[in-house]
């Protein structure tokens, strides 16, 4: 599905479109021209859905290189496994993240207690993916003529990571699970997920004055997308959180 001339959503769930398999979050990919990239991967049960999606908008899959995770949940990061066998990528996340993608660490992703709570079925399970490298706050990555900048946004778990692009004098930020449409998170009973930690990834986020709003899940700003952060921020100085996503 073409957003933009460089920004298209090839996978996405129940929360979202239903291209893809229900428990997928939002796939985006970055059209780089000569290059692509998908930020996360989607919970790895239709893998060829998402080829399928990318062929769709007319663009050759073959030319997705690179995929930059947010956080481990599995519904974004449990597909990097499938993807990368069928695309041959390059993955890229955090530290933290990197290890348990590259473990199929459970607790990692959170996925033990979430299967227990009914988020995921029974037989649902991780499989382990080679990492090609560590990102860490600031640093860039390039996607063709692209250039990406990494944001640490933490606190909805350990070693979110949302990516900042700015082409033809817009900006957007692909935040994951940091921040939705309407000013809300999502608060878990998880080991990672912080409160304060979240809302200074909040407060981080807003001030980056973004025109595109595209989280994990849900509706996303193509423009005005820093007005999404206005309710937010009204209850942050009211000290309270933000509102939670229901």
């Amino acid at each position: 599905m073409k957003v933009t001339d460089r920004i298209h959503v090839v996978g996405s769930g129940k929360n979202g479109f239903s291209l893809t398999d229900s428990y997928d979050c939002h796939v985006y990919l970055l059209n780089g021209g000569d290059e692509y990239a998908l930020i996360d991967a989607g919970s790895g049960r239709d893998v060829e859905g998402i080829v399928a999606a990318i062929e769709r908008d007319g663009l050759d899959p073959g030319r997705t290189r690179q995929m930059l995770l947010t956080h481990a949940h599995a519904d974004h990061a449990a597909g990097a496994a499938g993807l990368q066998e069928r695309l041959g990528l390059r993955v890229l996340a955090s530290p933290p993240v990197a290890a348990g993608v590259r473990a199929a660490d459970e607790r990692v992703a959170s996925l033990d207690v979430a299967r227990q709570a009914g988020a995921y079925p029974p037989d649902f399970m991780l499989r382990r993916c080679p990492v090609d490298g560590e990102l860490a706050d600031g640093v860039t990555v390039q996607v063709g003529d692209l250039t990406v900048e990494v944001v640490a946004t933490p606190g909805h778990a350990a070693g979110h990571l949302s990516f900042v692009l700015r082409h033809d004098g817009q900006s957007s930020v692909f935040c994951g699970d940091a921040f939705f449409f309407g000013g809300r998170i999502l608060l878990q009973n998880t080991w990672d997920c912080s409160v304060q930690e979240s809302i200074a990834s909040v407060e981080r986020l807003a001030s980056l004055n973004v025109d595109g709003l595209f989280p994990g899940h849900f509706t996303f700003a193509v423009q005005h997308g820093r007005r999404q952060f206005e309710p937010a921020l009204a209850s942050i100085a009211s000290l309270l959180p933000p509102a939670q996503l229901s």
